[in-house]
């Protein structure tokens, strides 16, 4: 016998930080989504996601941009009366996402977040000349002439460094790592 984990349940055990189950806790009052400044942008409020996570519905959760689109502001996380962390849901939701490689086509979040960690792991710290490309070409040509132009200015002031700077003992750094999450593919 077999023993199936929910959909709620599998997002429940993401949430370690949390007691208890908290999504079954909110009582859907809307404060997360009254409060939230960027819920005009994303296809389900944090609201509806905690109901659609609850219903099971997996497929619509994962090709949803909510979670890519919160600005970790912990509006919602604060004023939420169940005192559910809701900006840890989203964040949960962004790892469960690349963790299953399911995510809404042309969302720059999860490219930009992938090739972060992989940035982290390789050199201990971020370098921000190669993380453009995972979102420089999703602009517009004005936007990337601006990207362009702000960050050849900062090259020649001297606030963007040419080469990337590198941690001591960067073994030890990544079998620390290596024990946090999974490496598979990252080095």
């Amino acid at each position: 016998m077999t023993d199936t984990i929910s959909f709620s349940q599998e997002v429940s055990n993401l949430l370690y930080a949390a007691e208890g189950e908290p999504l079954r806790t909110c009582i859907q009052c809307g404060t997360c989504s009254g409060t939230c400044p960027v819920a005009g942008y994303m296809d389900y409020t944090p609201r509806q996601i905690i109901a659609l996570i609850n219903a099971g519905n997996k497929e619509q959760v994962l090709e949803s941009n909510t979670f890519w689109y919160c600005a970790s502001c912990y509006h919602c996380t604060v004023r939420c009366p169940q005192k559910i962390n809701i900006t840890e849901l989203m964040y949960a939701l962004k790892r469960y996402s690349i963790w299953k490689g399911q995510h809404k086509e042309g969302l720059i979040g999860p490219t930009f977040s992938e090739a972060f960690v992989k940035m982290i792991v390789r050199g201990g710290r971020s370098f921000e000349p190669v993380l453009a490309p995972s979102y420089i070409f999703s602009l517009n040509l004005r936007e990337m002439l601006q990207e362009v132009t702000n960050a050849t200015e900062l090259l020649l002031k001297g606030r963007l460094p040419v080469l990337p700077a590198r941690i001591k003992r960067i073994d030890s750094f990544k079998r620390m790592i290596g024990r946090i999450i999974p490496m598979g593919g990252l080095e």
